[in-house]
């Protein structure tokens, strides 16, 4: 709202220094500090707030050392979480950008499916909250949503450039939306882009190609690739959502250990959001270039902000809890933003913390399951599912496990930042 404000401003009066919000950069550092600020002064108060109405956690006895100092903690505090994403996000970018209006959509969306979960936990006194299949409902509503409107939405575009006159066209469903423009590299040349319309993806360590959805769709035959494709890209979508905001929600366990780990993968995300908004940037490290998508660089910047200021509170010994409100919430926008900029093959090393903690808890249900039937009692591979149970009964403090994870987290960003320059 602020960057239409102050462009009228400057249009119309002059107003000296409005031109600052037109640069991203400043606009990103603004929502930062001002998420910071929200988590972190408005967070303490909401959290008296949920102690003088006794919202508190219900902890389960899973006979790990210090769950009981657990007991009446307050949760719900991903709305603080929230609300530090949606004020900065709306102050400060351009809120028409498609980009920007998905990613509040999906803000907005998993956690009122989270906050239904903890309401139900909280005031009704039902430890199992929302039903499982209801969760699921709500995560696939999201994906369509996302899917559909990344695939036909004419905004959503990538920026390919015109070799010989001829633009290339990969298959059947791509189109030319605008174009040819000019441009000029760093050395002078100029050359010539068009913007099109194509459900594309990255391929990790392979810069010079793109995996097109078409291409799967091609298996169906290539009289139902225009049919066959946009279903298969929306369900694709629709399961990298559900995968990684149940990813989020298994994760988050022990205090900050959620938190810790969006706040990594939300950096690593924003580096890319302005790398592959920014032409002169795309260009220079040979990466797709999508049109406004720096404008991202806004929310992710909110995002980072909002899960450091919450963490302030939700380090150990945590004061409050994200409960499902906020790390189902957090998945979502984690796999939307993947999606969004066609990064979503690299959502297992982005994620790679998230799916090593689902993937331990598949295997543990698979392999008790099989020795049940195999010897008549059920046997286990780790100590207790998800993994950082696992270390807690191997007697580590819940503090240097979480630690150990962010520097896992860091390393995995940093390799998927890596991929930028690697071919």
């Amino acid at each position: 709202m602020l960057y239409y404000l102050f462009t009228y401003l400057r249009e119309h009066f002059g107003l000296f220094g409005a031109g600052v919000f037109y640069y991203i950069t400043f606009r990103a550092a603004m929502a930062i500090i001002l998420s910071l600020v929200i988590s972190m002064v408005w967070g303490k108060r909401l959290i008296k707030y949920l102690q003088r109405k006794q919202i508190g956690e219900t902890v389960r006895d899973l006979g790990l050392e210090g769950e009981k100092a657990k007991k009446g903690t307050p949760t719900m505090g991903g709305l603080i979480i929230i609300a530090a994403i949606l004020i900065p996000t709306l102050l400060f970018a351009r809120i028409t950008n498609v980009y920007i209006i998905l990613m509040l959509v999906s803000t907005i969306w998993l956690g009122m499916v989270g906050f239904i979960d903890d309401y139900i936990k909280v005031f009704r006194k039902n430890k199992e909250g929302l039903a499982g299949w209801f969760k699921i409902l709500g995560q696939v509503g999201l994906g369509i949503i996302v899917g559909t409107t990344m695939y036909y939405n004419q905004n959503v575009v990538v920026s390919r450039e015109v070799v010989k006159g001829q633009p290339t066209l990969y298959n059947a469903t791509e189109q030319i939306v605008s174009g040819p423009y000019e441009r000029k590299d760093e050395t002078g040349r100029t050359h010539q882009y068009v913007r099109i319309k194509s459900a594309t993806t990255t391929i990790p360590f392979v810069k010079t190609h793109e995996l097109s959805y078409a291409q799967i769709g091609k298996i169906f035959g290539e009289k139902s690739i225009k049919v066959v494709t946009p279903i298969i890209y929306i369900l694709f979508v629709i399961f990298i959502i559900v995968a990684v905001s149940n990813g989020a929600n298994i994760t988050d366990g022990i205090d900050g250990l959620a938190t810790g780990t969006s706040a990594i993968a939300g950096i690593c995300l924003g580096v890319f959001a302005y790398l592959s908004g920014n032409y002169i940037f795309a260009d220079y490290l040979n990466i797709m270039n999508i049109p406004n998508l720096a404008e991202l660089s806004i929310f992710t910047g909110a995002f980072i902000g909002a899960c450091v200021g919450f963490l302030w509170y939700n380090a150990y010994p945590a004061q409050v809890f994200m409960g499902d409100t906020g790390s189902l919430a957090l998945g979502g926008i984690i796999a939307s933003l993947s999606i969004i900029m066609r990064k979503e093959l690299l959502i297992p090393i982005i994620c790679g913390i998230f799916l090593v903690e689902s993937l331990s808890v598949v295997i543990q249900v698979w392999y008790f399951d099989r020795t049940w039937k195999k010897y008549g009692e059920g046997r286990r591979i780790f100590l207790m599912s998800p993994l950082h149970h696992h270390y807690q009964k191997l007697g580590y403090h819940e503090s240097k496990i979480v630690t150990r994870f962010w520097i896992v987290g860091i390393i995995l960003a940093i390799l998927s930042i890596v991929t930028l320059k690697l071919q």
